[in-house]
């Protein structure tokens, strides 16, 4: 397959969350006559505007203008997914001529299948799949295909089925492996000469975990490493505090490094962490890697808590609309398009890394940097 790398840190477009201020205002006196006639002719202003936009709409269809997309989404369990969910409905909104439908599969494998069973009822143009799982989806995107309707697979991946146009996403293993070049570079620089190690795993079944710890394996088993433990924390802060508070009683001061799949899992380690009195992070006793790279993890990196993060670009979304496109214009997209990323430490001992042959620069997370993400 031919393999397309995209830069997708658009700051300026992409924004991962949005704040609205509601404004107040001062009541006066008046007649209730007045009273009611402000508020019929405002109702009446509301039915014309509401009669004019779905007018608007309807023309739009009519001319063939309004695309019409199903997503099926894994859920909300981390900043990370708020952020991808947000990258698809900012770019494919109703002003950008999209109707999408979307749909938060709340972790369920079986909801999701049935999601795009959904779509294909819809007749949608489009399907976008973020897969909870990577198999089982033979079955469902052969019907999608007999429906005629396109499928892109963004973020993980599917391992069971190529009846899907695209794919776009990350290199998950690859993250893997440059956390382990940097834990070891990291470590040399410190004077460190034994790694014990806890890993915090996300979702069972999902790619990103089983590619982050296949890279990460790889470095360990190379260099002798003790992975003293490795369980899932389905990818939430919930689950990764649970798993740490396990893993302070079972190993207390048997370990000096915790790998976590994402930074949501991160958060609850550190919490875990500080009940249970084992410091961490730069000044701390402990070695703390995460994955993502959302802005809050970024704050603790720049606060000296998390040690290094290697970021999961969720911004998707403006790569699918260019294989939508190419589509439309009758084009053949890439069958794979990988998106950029980045990898972040607190200190500048470690400049770069060598991962797959290429050198990757680590970044020392700044108050900027952190300003300018776009999640």
């Amino acid at each position: 397959m031919k393999r397309k790398v995209v830069s997708v840190l658009v700051c300026a477009a992409m924004v991962a969350t949005m704040a609205v201020g509601c404004g107040s205002s001062s009541s006066t006196d008046t007649s209730s006559d007045a009273a009611a006639t402000t508020e019929e002719d405002t109702a009446a202003a509301d039915d014309a505007a509401a009669t004019d936009d779905a007018a608007a709409t309807d023309d739009a269809a009519a001319d063939g203008d309004v695309i019409t997309i199903g997503f099926a989404q894994v859920g909300h369990e981390s900043d990370w997914r708020t952020a991808s969910t947000q990258s698809c409905q900012d770019v494919f909104s109703a002003e950008n001529g999209y109707d999408l439908q979307f749909v938060d599969c709340d972790n369920d494998s079986a909801v999701q299948l049935e999601a795009v069973r959904g779509f294909i009822e819809q007749q949608v143009d489009y399907i976008i799949i973020d897969p909870i799982v990577s198999t089982g989806w033979d079955t469902v995107l052969t019907e999608c295909e007999d429906a005629g309707i396109p499928v892109i697979v963004i973020d993980r991946t599917i391992d069971d089925s190529d009846k899907y146009v695209s794919w776009v996403g990350s290199e998950f293993k690859t993250e893997g492996l440059a956390a382990g070049e940097w834990l070891k570079a990291y470590a040399e620089a410190k004077g460190i000469s034994e790694l014990n190690i806890l890993v915090i795993e996300g979702s069972t079944g999902a790619s990103a975990t089983i590619g982050r710890t296949e890279g990460f394996n790889e470095i360990a088993e190379r260099e002798g490493w003790n992975i003293i433990d490795s369980q899932t924390g389905d990818f939430t802060q919930e689950g990764g505090q649970t798993v740490m508070e396990s893993y302070c009683k079972s190993y207390e001061g048997q370990f000096n490094v915790v790998i976590c799949q994402n930074d949501n899992e991160a958060f609850g380690a550190m919490d875990a962490m500080t009940a249970a009195g084992v410091s961490y992070g730069v000044d701390g006793d402990v070695i703390l890697v995460s994955f993502d790279g959302c802005r809050t993890a970024l704050d603790y990196c720049l606060a000296g808590d998390i040690n290094a993060v290697f970021e999961c670009n969720p911004m998707a979304a403006p790569m699918v609309e260019e294989v939508i496109q190419a589509l439309a214009a009758g084009e053949t997209p890439e069958a794979e398009i990988f998106v950029e990323e980045s990898c972040f430490a607190s200190e500048d001992n470690v400049p770069t890394i060598e991962v797959n042959g290429e050198t990757k620069e680590m970044t020392v997370v700044t108050q900027e940097l952190i300003d300018a993400r776009p999640f």
